[in-house]
């Protein structure tokens, strides 16, 4: 149990996530006309659908769903690595997933930092998708040794930061002061920085190799790149934007437009060109810019089971094959339409999403539960259909490495997507990392198995009284 005179882990990450906006809004505008637009939907989608309301407020997601936000950094050490995963245990978040993407043209793998179990998801579910350059992967050997020399001589977090850090450690939690002061130590850490600390000549050569390798190698500090808000109705912001003077990418990455949401949809605005001050020779300043900052928007739906998966795993790929969407944007409405056509094998109901064994699902007590009871019905299935439970979807959580490297992609250019031998390791990144990482699917199999035990003991309870 943590010491009462510490700061809760999930306020800690709270009171960042809120640093962390205010943040990115001063220096990015345009991220401010997105909030506003997508509180505006989200009020819309309320009020237009009782029912959904009704859900959120039953499973006590209404209040998350305007603060909740993911963000993302772009890592170039596993030296970094591992000090971000000391940083973000602090605020009680945890590597969940392993993304590989490379197989998609981007060098990097990644993880997701977040908070794990319901209750610490319903005070606040931050996330922080976490990239690691795979200097591995940069094919000129000579600019392989350079970048490497000059990532290994970066700091990228304060003392103060690093010093907070290992007090939180040893004494199990910070006090009040030593919460606010983390807090803003490790804020500097994601601030954008207009001074590169390469030549021009370098930072060209970095960006001939891959506009990713430029952003990660260039700056003293991984500036985050997006703060992402959480829409009801992705299609609607995706065509608001540019109402609001904002031009939104030619797609929504993800599954297409569906009456039950599954997994997570995710839109974009270009990214912003950037002025930026580059080394020079002569111990002065050279005027050029940089492109790395946008603005993403994400819609949530059902966590699928390895089952359900594997299924649109599958359909997408099909979908892909037929028609791959072109980074301009000029090929977005055959593809959107392929898609939306593939997908129709995918059951678009909640029940049969359930029944099918494609999705998660927490069950809580119908009021018919609560005052009747039963223990005959064996299974889970018998319950609902005798009206003693419900089913609600759990949330996915996570991310998807092909959606990720489609914003990527999006933002970098259309050259940004280069061939790359996929090579998933696993292996190395936890290395790297210092520790596992999480596995998705158990860790939603386990929310959906806790909610069918508390109901059998409930249902239990009840007729025991009677």
């Amino acid at each position: 149990m943590q010491n009462a005179a510490f700061v809760a882990s999930d306020d800690i990450r709270s009171a960042f996530s809120a640093a962390m906006s205010a943040m990115y809004r001063a220096e990015v505008p345009a991220y401010g006309t997105l909030m506003e637009l997508v509180a505006e939907v989200n009020a819309e989608v309320l009020d237009g659908t009782p029912m959904l309301r009704q859900r959120l407020e039953a499973t006590d997601s209404l209040d998350r769903i305007s603060q909740e936000r993911h963000g993302a950094i772009r890592l170039g050490t596993p030296a970094e690595l591992s000090t971000m995963r000391r940083v973000f245990a602090v605020m009680g978040m945890h590597p969940v997933g392993y993304y590989d993407l490379s197989t998609a043209g981007v060098p990097v793998h990644a993880t997701a930092f977040r908070p794990v179990g319901a209750e610490a998801l319903s005070r606040n579910p931050f996330r922080v998708f976490t990239s690691l350059l795979r200097v591995d992967l940069i094919g000129d050997e000579a600019l392989r040794v350079e970048a490497e020399a000059i990532l290994a001589a970066r700091r990228i977090f304060t003392d103060r930061a690093v010093e907070l850090t290992e007090r939180a450690e040893t004494r199990g939690g910070l006090d009040l002061a030593d919460a606010d002061r983390f807090v803003a130590e490790i804020l500097k850490t994601f601030r954008w920085h207009d001074q590169a600390c390469v030549s021009i000549e370098m930072y060209h050569r970095l960006h001939q190799q891959h506009r990713l390798v430029a952003d990660v190698v260039s700056f003293k500090g991984p500036h985050i790149n997006h703060l992402t808000p959480r829409t009801l109705d992705i299609d609607a912001v995706q065509t608001g934007m540019s109402s609001r003077g904002i031009e939104p990418k030619a797609i929504v990455e993800g599954p297409p437009t569906r009456q039950c949401p599954i997994l997570l949809r995710q839109t974009s605005f270009k990214a912003l060109d950037e002025p930026v001050s580059f080394k020079s020779g002569s111990g002065g300043w050279t005027a050029g810019s940089h492109t790395a900052r946008f603005g993403e928007i994400e819609q949530r739906g059902v966590a699928l089971t390895p089952e359900g998966r594997a299924l649109y795993d599958n359909l997408l790929d099909a979908t892909r094959k037929m028609i791959r969407p072109a980074a301009d944007g000029s090929n977005a409405a055959d593809y959107v339409e392929a898609l939306s056509r593939t997908f129709q094998s995918f059951p678009d109901t909640w029940d049969g999403i359930r029944t099918a064994g494609l999705g998660y699902f927490t069950y809580s007590l119908t009021e018919r539960g609560r005052r009747v009871g039963s223990v005959h019905a064996e299974g889970v299935d018998q319950l609902v259909a005798d009206g003693f439970v419900r089913f609600d979807p759990i949330v996915y959580e996570d991310f998807l490495p092909v959606s990720a490297a489609g914003i990527f992609q999006s933002n970098l250019g259309d050259e940004a997507g280069q061939d790359f031998v996929a090579s998933p390791n696993q292996k190395r990144f936890e290395a790297a990392l210092g520790a596992g990482v999480l596995d998705e699917f158990e860790h939603y199999a386990t929310i959906e198995q806790a909610s069918i035990d508390e109901c059998r003991r409930a249902l239990r309870g009840v007729q025991a009284a009677e």
